[in-house]
């Protein structure tokens, strides 16, 4: 009861907002919702400070019902992860997958390591005490682009189709390195000891190519039950079971759900759609794919403007921010950097990759979901404040610039 009192909440508060942006901010759809989410909690929580409102019970009610690591990682985004693969174009991104490779694996790394030395040092100058190990777990967790949030921005801007490609695929794959990168580094400063270098690239085999693998394997065999079938409803029945069940099982397996739906996303998407389905299938699963993916986008973004409520922010944290905001920046035009010099030997980028592709690698929601997945403490309180203001100058300010840029990238 308490799940459906959640939902209905949730799903209310997002259409009233998608209503007020459409009719008066006019934003992109989701960029305007999480800024009226936003405004809506600071009104609160500064109605709360002078007396006038006391909404503390319903604050706490917030994060204790709706968790949002636990309704993100394990329940929005098998859907808004599949539904985002399922318009990726294989050929595509077959073409582009040395950039996409290097991004994803080497471009996280780098970037995390950046970050957590940087952020070490920005946060001792100001007289912050957090061990560098927890410097580098922030590193890990900002360093991987949101694929939810950059297809978000995506679908609104007209981009170059290899650029377009470039930033979806590497957003779609990083995440799966990211969190294998977050969770060595978690085991690390938890448990105190140290994890060998070969425990490292097992549990890294593990998730990402065995992720990849089980993905690769349910999508197949979903694929060959449409083939069987003429019949819309179940068609799109099946889909529906193969996110819900197959990220469940991935997950059971200890295998990374989030390459497992996006390698499926891409069978079901590209051989499924042209070998498996009828004209009448292939319209009445993108739409409503389309619906779930805008549906729950909505609602992702309402979470975040809302998030704001439960967080301690202090002026010391607010500085911090601000000073490591275009640290991270830096750490992404390197990491982007790096991998594309290095390939232009061998072949011709868009102009201006390098700098459209560093505006345009946006953090979000699993940001945050990561951060709060940390063990209750300083710590988590101080990640969780940095990375809440990272996310959104990413969304609010890269969200609302990168059109420009991307039109001049063509």
């Amino acid at each position: 009861m308490l799940i459906l009192n959640s939902a209905a909440i949730l799903i209310s508060l997002a259409a009233l907002f998608a209503y007020l942006n459409h009719r008066f901010v006019r934003l992109p759809t989701t960029i305007g919702i999480m800024l009226i989410a936003l405004m809506l909690s600071l009104i609160i929580l500064t109605l709360g400070e002078l007396g006038w409102l006391d909404l503390k019970p319903y604050i706490n009610w917030l994060s204790r019902d709706i968790d949002f690591y636990t309704t993100l990682m394990h329940g929005m985004l098998s859907f808004l992860l599949f539904a985002g693969a399922l318009h990726v174009n294989l050929n595509d991104l077959h073409r582009q997958k040395w950039v996409i490779g290097l991004l994803a694996s080497f471009g996280i790394i780098i970037s995390t390591g950046i970050i957590g030395g940087a952020s070490y040092m920005v946060l001792m100058a100001l007289g912050i005490k957090l061990p560098l190990i927890y410097c580098l777990l922030f590193g890990a967790l900002i360093s991987p682009t949101d694929p939810i949030a950059v297809m978000s921005i995506l679908k609104t801007s007209s981009a170059p189709k290899s650029l377009h490609t470039k930033i979806a695929g590497e957003s779609l794959f990083n995440d799966g390195v990211g969190v294998v990168v977050f969770l060595v580094l978690l085991g690390i400063a938890t448990s105190g000891t140290e994890v060998k270098a070969l425990d490292i690239g097992l549990l890294f085999l593990q998730e990402t190519v065995g992720g990849a693998v089980f993905g690769l394997l349910s999508g197949y065999i979903v694929y060959r039950l449409l083939r069987g079938v003429d019949n819309y409803q179940v068609e799109v029945l099946l889909t529906l079971a193969l996110v819900m069940g197959g990220y469940a099982l991935a997950n059971y397996f200890h295998l990374s759900g989030v390459i497992a739906m996006v390698v499926a996303g891409l069978m079901i998407g590209n051989q499924g759609r042209v070998l498996a389905m009828s004209d009448e299938t292939r319209e009445r699963l993108d739409t409503f794919w389309e619906l779930i993916d805008e549906i729950l986008n909505a609602v992702l973004f309402v979470l975040l403007g809302l998030e704001v409520m439960i967080l301690v922010f202090k002026l010391e944290y607010l500085l911090a921010a601000l000073a490591i905001i275009p640290l991270v920046l830096f750490a992404r035009f390197v990491s982007v950097g790096m991998p594309v010099l290095f390939l232009q030997r061998f072949r011709t980028f868009t102009p201006n990759v390098i700098k459209i592709m560093t505006w345009g690698g946006l953090r979000g929601g699993i940001s945050v979901a990561l951060a709060l997945s940390l063990p209750a403490g300083e710590a988590r309180e101080i990640i969780l404040a940095i990375t809440y203001a990272v996310v959104l100058f990413s969304i609010l300010v890269q969200g609302l610039s990168i059109g420009p840029l991307l039109r001049g990238g063509r």
